[in-house]
C-alpha cells in the first residue's frame, strides 16, 4: 500500500495541485485535461519542471524509485521506443528475462529481432509493458495507456494488465480521463479537478452513484450505454 498524506505542486507561489490519496491494490486517478492528474503522474516519476516546487509525503513499505520499484508505461507506444534500434537492444537486462517477460505478454520471441515500425500498435505496447515490468516494479504507472489503440486491441490490452498484475502482485496507479478503461482493471477512483480531489471511493460505488456533478459529467463523457451500471 502508498498512502499518500500529501502532493502539493506549485508554480511561482500558485497552486496547481495539492492532494492525498490511497493506492491499495490499484487505484484509477480520473479527471480532464488541466486537472493535474498528469502533474501527479510526472511527480512520482521525478519528471516535473524544475521551476516548479513540489512537497511530496508518502508512507510505504518501499521507496519510489524510477526504474527499480516504479515502472511506467507511456501513452504512446509509438513513440516510447526507439525506430532505429532492434528491440531486443532496449531492454537492459539479460536475455532469459527478456524472454520471461515476452512469455508473459503474449509476444512471439522472433520479435526481438524486429524494430518498432514493424510492429502493431498492439504488440508495441506489449513491449512497452515488458519493459515497464522489468526490474519487478513495486507500483506500474499507467499513463492512458490504450488512447492510441483501436478498441479492439484497448480490450485485449486491458485484460492482460489485470492478469499480470495478479500474477506480479504490483501496486497499479491509471491515470486516465476515460473512465471506461479505468473501471476494467482499477478497483478504486479518485476523481480530480483543478488540482483537487473532489469525490474518491470504490470504482463501481462512485460509478453507479457518483456525488459530485464533475463526476457524473466525466460518466456522461465516456458511457452513451448505461447497460454497465450493475
Amino acid at each position: 500500500m502508498i498512502d499518500v498524506q500529501k502532493l502539493q505542486i506549485s508554480l511561482e507561489a500558485k497552486e496547481l495541485v495539492n492532494i492525498s490519496f490511497t493506492i491499495e491494490s490499484s487505484l484509477a486517478l480520473i479527471g480532464q485535461s488541466g486537472s493535474g492528474k498528469s502533474l501527479t503522474l510526472k511527480a512520482f516519476l521525478g519528471m516535473l519542471p524544475k521551476n516548479m516546487q513540489v512537497d511530496f509525503k508518502y508512507e510505504s513499505d518501499f521507496q519510489l524509485l524510477v526504474g527499480e520499484s516504479i515502472g511506467f508505461v507511456p501513452q504512446n507506444p509509438f513513440t516510447a521506443l526507439s525506430p532505429l534500434t532492434k528491440i531486443k537492444k532496449q531492454f537492459f537486462t539479460d536475455e532469459s528475462r527478456i524472454y520471461e517477460l515476452f512469455d508473459e505478454v503474449g509476444l512471439s520471441h522472433d520479435l526481438l529481432d524486429r524494430f518498432a515500425p514493424e510492429l502493431s500498435g498492439g504488440q508495441l505496447q506489449r513491449v512497452v509493458i515488458a519493459m515497464a515490468l522489468e526490474k519487478h516494479p513495486k507500483l506500474l504507472l499507467l499513463d492512458e495507456p490504450t488512447t492510441a489503440l483501436d478498441p479492439q486491441t484497448k480490450v485485449v490490452i486491458l485484460k492482460l494488465l489485470k492478469e499480470l498484475q495478479k500474477k506480479e502482485n504490483f501496486l497499479m496507479l491509471f491515470v486516465t480521463h476515460d473512465i471506461l478503461s479505468a473501471k476494467e482493471i482499477c478497483e478504486d477512483v479518485s476523481v480530480i479537478k483543478n488540482g483537487k480531489i473532489v469525490e474518491s471511493g470504490k470504482m463501481l460505488d462512485v460509478v453507479n452513484h457518483p456525488k459530485e456533478k464533475y463526476t457524473q459529467i466525466l460518466i456522461d463523457a465516456n458511457f452513451a450505454n448505461r447497460n454497465f451500471r450493475q
